[in-house]
């Protein structure tokens, strides 16, 4: 073979392996909790990435999707296993997830050094916003602390004096407590962390009665959150105490809740309810397509998805330049179904946050719904400790 045709082979291969390349899918990896008391929420989660890509017509930045789902289990070692094998034998280009805190402790590691991008549309611990920040770790939803500290600030805002506070024992649970005691500067009378997923509230019901605060302040989410609801109205105690949480009466729980929740508050980045026309068109589109009402894990993984999509359309759906597609996801050139929504500097949003409120529809479906806004812009407080340029 001459050496001009051997180089017009070499050529035509290369055009070749180009228009492969640019045909590839981009790989997402979701890991969430589908087993469990918790299930609903990772649902909720998976449906909303699931319908996100529907009517973005199953192509992010115009290329198609692969998506791969896989269950936490709520096991931490779990899903590590899971996620390894993502980024190993999958070679995904973002891992999306987890819903639980101690879970994204422990695939942030694997994700990140396997190549991916991590992307959080739920959990935001203090640690990865602050002194632990990661340039490949981005997070859609809050950190932590800050839908506890609206319910804080409310508190105190109120002229509440005594609260009895309670969450479960893992680094969600702390920070939670943390949140609310920032503005919450009144008598916490009690302090109790419990097993997560505990579903018997009979020992915690009575020390609250025996306090008796003018309100709680709760933390329990999924099935947790369930049974306490249920178990406080039962305990007659509804009547007597305010009412106040984060993550405990949301539309993951309310179908289950129904009645017993109606009235009680909690603390969100967004409501169905919230008045802006890509909200409606989400919330109506998710109702059609699931049955269900949305709650706040399922908008947060379609905004997610909605991330993706601008940061592939900036770099033309190239994947492999990975300084390229971070700084584009950085400049979060979308329409979030919340409004406005910025990253700071630590890869976490900043925007508004809201006191919500349980209600019962129209049509017999539960929802939250805006009683009025707390934050504004709200950036979170370990920005500070996060030294990522």
């Amino acid at each position: 073979m001459s050496k001009l045709s051997l180089l017009g082979l070499v050529a035509a291969f290369a055009v070749t392996a180009t228009a492969v390349s640019a045909q590839e899918k981009v790989k997402i990896g979701l890991i969430t909790t589908l087993s469990g008391p918790p299930a609903a929420l990772g649902q909720q989660q998976r449906n909303g990435l699931q319908l996100a890509l529907k009517t973005l017509g199953g192509k992010l930045g115009g290329k198609d999707v692969e998506l791969l789902v896989q269950d936490d289990e709520l096991k931490p070692d779990v899903a590590v296993t899971k996620v390894k094998a993502f980024v190993e034998r999958d070679k995904v280009d973002f891992v999306v997830g987890p819903i639980f805190s101690n879970i994204l402790q422990a695939i942030m590691k694997p994700a990140t050094d396997g190549g991916a991008f991590m992307i959080s549309p739920n959990a935001g611990t203090s640690n990865f916003a602050g002194k632990d920040c990661n340039p490949n770790f981005f997070v859609v939803s809050y950190q932590n602390d800050q839908n506890h500290e609206v319910l804080g600030k409310y508190a105190q805002d109120s002229g509440i004096k005594k609260a009895f506070i309670m969450a479960p024992n893992y680094q969600a649970g702390k920070d939670s407590l943390a949140g609310f005691k920032r503005y919450f500067k009144g008598e916490v009378v009690d302090e109790v962390y419990v097993p997560l997923n505990q579903l018997d509230y009979s020992a915690e019901l009575t020390k609250i009665a025996a306090a008796q605060p003018e309100a709680i302040f709760v933390f329990l989410p999924g099935g947790m959150g369930v049974n306490f609801v249920k178990q406080f109205r039962q305990a007659g105690l509804a009547d007597k105490i305010k009412f106040l949480s984060a993550f405990t009466v949301d539309e993951s729980t309310l179908p289950a809740q129904q009645d017993a929740a109606i009235g009680f508050f909690g603390g969100a980045n967004w409501a169905p309810n919230l008045d802006n026309p890509q909200n409606k068109a989400f919330v109506a589109a998710y109702e059609k397509e699931y049955n269900a009402v949305p709650g706040t894990y399922a908008f947060q993984a379609y905004d997610a998805a909605l991330l993706i999509d601008s940061a592939l359309k900036q770099t033309k759906g190239d994947t492999a330049n990975k300084d390229a597609l971070r700084a584009a996801m950085m400049k979060a050139d979308f329409q979030s179904l919340r409004g406005g929504f910025k990253f700071n500097s630590n890869h976490y949003p900043v925007q508004d946050f809201y006191l919500v409120k349980v209600a019962k529809r129209a049509d017999g479906k539960y929802q939250t719904e805006i009683a009025q806004k707390v934050f504004t812009d709200y950036a979170d407080p370990h920005v500070k400790d996060c030294a990522m340029k």
